[in-house]
């Protein structure tokens, strides 16, 4: 009679609306994701990879293959100092929501009422004229990327510079507010500088420089102790050299540019990059985020906080994304993507609806799968981005096939 009763209320919890249980959580196969990594270098994709996985309260697998620095003969290991770019991010709203947290703003107040540089903006119409927004720029829209800012690819944000390793966040932010708007605010979700704005942001509510912020109230209660903007020299020898692929070749990117985030002295501290450190670091922050918010005794958020950002909060009306199809089915949180459905083709990336994530420039991923009580980082300094390194490593951790846990196609 037990035994029935259990099994009934498990089918019972898999009825429920946003359940994230899963009836048989995904059996990892370390031959296979040992084989996806190797593959990854053989193919002359990436120099050097790891890959690390954490389910159910204990890890699952670490593996690595190639080299962190192949002209050096160093190979990658799991203390090789990996920058991050922008699964800074995720860092950077965490630190944001636990102002929220404390009540020191509104999700829905308007940005200049806390960022008075803000409160002139002007958004450009198609014929290049420039006119007030029909609405402010809420905390909301710089969150989930629908403020309207521009980023790297934009010609004029190019040309302001705002994100220039010798600005501060003050001036990053002047230069960011001078700049027209790319749309009305919230009409479209375009990947910009607004999580660099989410910076100034806590600076400006905490009183106290964003970096400090951020090693006091995350970086240290989480034990990410080699993570940072900023290194000691000694450090320098475990960082992973950037290969640029050039006609299917891998070219070694110039150390001094590879080092000036890391190891130079600078003003800026950027909320959208600028991270380096070893894969176990950020392992313990996505631990943090599979665990609500709770790390070995350390409560860095509360659990209903880090559902609210792993929420896709994008309106069904936007219909201009940028280049977030391409990540799959998924909607935009704060600060990550949010898995909203089950893939529609083989080539989509595997994973279970109500799954989390980010990615960088260097083509790292990270991802927290709460259906499959799952965390995984992947590591690796390849340029231009390279989706197919994450399509691979996914498929190596649940399988080809994998679709998500039974009946989560329902939600």
């Amino acid at each position: 009679m037990l035994r029935t009763l259990i099994a009934l209320l498990g089918a019972a919890l898999m009825l429920l609306p946003g359940s994230f249980v899963a009836a048989e959580p995904v059996r990892l196969d370390t031959a296979r994701i040992d084989e996806a990594l190797a593959q990854i270098v053989a193919s002359g994709r990436a120099a050097g990879v790891s890959a690390l996985v954490w389910q159910d309260g204990a890890e699952r697998y670490f593996g690595a293959a190639g080299f962190a620095d192949r002209e050096a003969d160093r190979s990658m290991a799991r203390d090789t100092l990996v920058q991050i770019y922008s699964m800074t991010k995720p860092v950077t709203g965490v630190a944001l929501m636990q102002l929220w947290e404390q009540g020191r703003f509104g999700l829905d107040d308007p940005l200049a009422q806390h960022l008075p540089e803000f409160a002139a903006l002007q958004v450009l119409q198609p014929d290049g004229s420039l006119t007030p927004p029909a609405r402010p720029v809420l905390v909301r829209d710089i969150l989930r990327h629908t403020a309207g800012f521009g980023y790297g690819d934009d010609p004029r944000f190019r040309t302001a510079d705002p994100l220039n390793l010798q600005n501060d966040l003050a001036e990053a932010g002047r230069r960011i507010a001078g700049l027209p708007l790319l749309f009305e605010p919230g009409a479209e979700w375009r990947y910009s500088a607004a999580v660099d704005v989410q910076a100034l942001l806590v600076e400006r509510l905490s009183g106290v420089p964003f970096e400090t912020y951020v090693r006091t109230h995350v970086l240290d209660p989480l034990g990410m102790r080699e993570t940072a903007w900023t290194h000691p020299p000694e450090r320098l020898g475990r960082l992973a050299a950037t290969y640029v692929r050039r006609n299917e070749t891998l070219e070694r990117q110039d150390d001094a540019r590879t080092r000036a985030l890391n190891f130079a002295p600078k003003r800026m501290t950027m909320g959208g990059a600028g991270l380096a450190g070893p894969i176990d670091d950020y392992m313990r922050f996505a631990r943090m985020l599979l665990n609500d918010g709770e790390l070995e005794g350390v409560r860095i958020l509360r659990s209903s906080t880090v559902r609210l950002m792993a929420t896709d909060h994008l309106d069904p009306r936007i219909a201009r994304r940028h280049f977030l199809p391409s990540k799959g089915q998924v909607g935009f949180g704060f600060d990550f993507a949010v898995r909203t459905a089950r893939p529609k083709s083989p080539q989509e990336n595997r994973g279970a609806v109500g799954e989390f994530f980010w990615d960088g420039a260097q083509s790292t991923l990270f991802w927290v799968d709460p259906a499959d009580r799952l965390a995984a980082v992947f590591f690796v300094q390849t340029a231009p981005f390279d989706g197919t390194l994450h399509r691979d490593i996914r498929a190596a951790v649940y399988g080809p096939d994998y679709l998500g846990p039974p009946g989560d196609e329902r939600r």
